[in-house]
Order: C-alpha cells, then structure tokens, then sequence
C-alpha cells in the first residue's frame, strides 16, 4: 500500500554518534567515544544518549516539550526498554513502535499519515542503537569474544530524530509504501543482508509499480542496514528482473564506517543505521539541492531472542519513505 502526503515536513533533525561510527564519514551533533560514557552499564549509555538527542533537536528547533504533540520512538532491546526510559525524561504523549531496523521509515509514516489527517502539528521520530547492548541480546555475549563471520554486520551506536511538522520547509515527505512481512526461511541471526534484501526489492518494486514510477526519478535509492553482501542481493535481484543495475542506488550500512576498517565487517546494522546516514548525510545533500528526490527503504529483520533460540526462520519487513525537494 502507498500514500499520499500533501502536507507533512521534515523541519529539523539531530544526530548523536558513538564508538566506530564517529570515525565514518559524516558529521554528527554531538559524539562520544566510550561504550560506557561515565556509565553504569551499556543500556544507561544509551538512554543517557537517546535523551540528548531529543534535547539537541529541541534546542535546534527553538521548541520546548509543549510544542511536541507526539514522540514515535524505537529501539533493539526486549520491550522498548531504551526508549520507555528516555521517555521518562519527557512530558510528552508517546508511541513506542518496532518493525526492528525498518522502524524509522515506519516512524515517518506514521506522522505523516498523523499530519496529514490534521490531528497533529508537530511530532518527533527518533531511533536509537548501541552496538553491546543490541550485540549481547541477539547474538553471544559480548565477554565472549567468539570469532564473527566476513558477512555479519556491526550494530552502530548512536541516535537519531527528526521534527516531522505541518509547517513548510525545504524537504517534504511526499509518499510512502508499508511494506509486507517476507520470509525466505533464512535462520542464520549472523546474515542481515540475505535475511532483508528480499522484502526491500518487494517493497522497491511496489513502490515503483503503484506510483508508475521508473527507478531513475530518484537521485538517491537508499536502503538500511543491507550491509556490502545484502546490497548485493538486492541488486541482483533488480538485475534479474530488468537487465540492468541500479546506479543511483546505495544502501546505509556501507556509508555509515570508515571503510578501511575490517572490524565492521560487511558494515552497519541497528535502528538508528539508516536515520544517522539520512540525518547527516541526505538531509545536507537535499539543502544544498545534491539530491532533490530521495527515497528510503528501511529494512528490518524480524527476530527475537526466544525465536532465535528455537532456530526459527527470521521474517523481514520493508517500509519505504520518500523524500523531495519544493
């Protein structure tokens, strides 16, 4: 399914980064180079963190938490732990939502169709992951330090909103595809990219298909969190079915690291992937009129710690967003 936004805007957006991605190629608002940052634990970390990013955005925006009718947040622990405690922090109605990676664009949705309808006027998205505590809930403990696979991607650490508001701006969210549960019967929690390719070519196509669109209207494709491996599957897959590649098309896990850095491996992953690179990447691109058509496909893999466990499959869901220039 597709809709039409006529009236929704991305007004401001914030950025905080961590560990590994603060040494990629983008600018972020504020940064912080320890796991830990003078806490506790690695989840007070990142709560400690997701609330800074929330009053960075404010503070950007000239808005105090009377202006905000709504924050849509998410993040990777059991029960949207992070961002319930951060919420504590704020006097603000809240939605916690999960579609695991392909969050953020379910975020944009959601207050755009709230914006859109006029129920609304201003509303904060925002997306938060840290690379131990999303690494130690899915996978192994983190103390174990057991030998990862060249296809396994790196959870970044960071957080990322944006103030999505009736009030024109320079870049307006024009429509967006919700995508559908897929399921390839892929069990391996390591593999990303071949887990999540599929759904978002399904949710690409559809995009294009109900829109009547060619893939060259866009400047800028962009996927998150594929990975070097899921990119890949997704372009084979267009090539497949069209006979040729797509050469406006990236995916965020590949840009948000230095790529030099074999410790990522085949590169990012997380909720906040995607957001951090259109936050500090694409939304400076679109100011300086780089790119004047965007569109974003964030990709989610499905899973959960008691499904991986019993080594089900892991479904995944696509849900794409796109941006323009006015």
């Amino acid at each position: 399914m597709t809709l039409k936004y006529n009236n929704s805007y991305i007004n401001e957006v914030s950025t905080v980064a961590g560990p590994y991605v603060i040494y990629g190629p983008f600018k972020y608002d504020e940064t912080f180079t320890d796991y830990y940052d003078n806490e506790e634990t690695f989840e007070k970390c990142e709560i400690k963190n997701y609330i800074k990013c929330i009053n960075i955005l404010l503070g950007k925006c000239n808005k105090s938490e009377n202006d905000i009718d709504l924050i849509i947040s998410s993040d990777l622990l059991n029960q949207l732990m992070i961002s319930n405690f951060m919420m504590n922090h704020f006097n603000i109605p809240f939605f916690g939502v999960y579609n695991a990676c392909a969050s953020f664009c379910e975020e944009l949705i959601l207050a755009s169709t709230l914006i859109d309808s006029k129920k609304m006027n201003n509303i904060i998205t925002a997306t938060s992951s840290n690379n131990l505590t999303a690494e130690r809930q899915y996978r192994n403990p983190v103390e174990y330090g057991y030998q990862k696979k060249k296809y396994q991607t790196f959870t970044v650490t960071g957080s990322a909103s944006c103030l999505i508001s009736n009030k024109k701006s320079n870049i307006k969210i024009t429509t967006a595809t919700i995508g559908k549960v897929v399921d390839f019967d892929v069990k391996d929690s390591l593999n990303m990219g071949k887990v999540m390719a599929p759904s978002a070519y399904e949710t690409f196509i559809t995009h294009l298909k109900e829109l009547n669109l060619k893939p060259e209207y866009y400047d800028l494709i962009l996927t998150g969190d594929l990975g070097k491996y899921g990119k890949t599957i997704f372009n084979e897959l267009f090539y497949k079915n069209f006979g040729y590649y797509l050469s406006n098309y990236e995916d965020s896990a590949c840009m948000i690291y230095d790529n030099n850095d074999k410790r990522v491996l085949a590169g990012g992953s997380g909720i906040a992937c995607i957001n951090l690179v259109t936050n500090s990447y694409v939304i400076p691109q679109m100011i300086s009129k780089k790119y004047k058509r965007v569109l974003l496909i964030a990709t989610g893999a499905l899973m959960s710690v008691t499904s991986v466990n019993q080594k089900m499959s892991i479904p995944s869901i696509s849900h794409a967003v796109s941006l323009e220039v006015i």
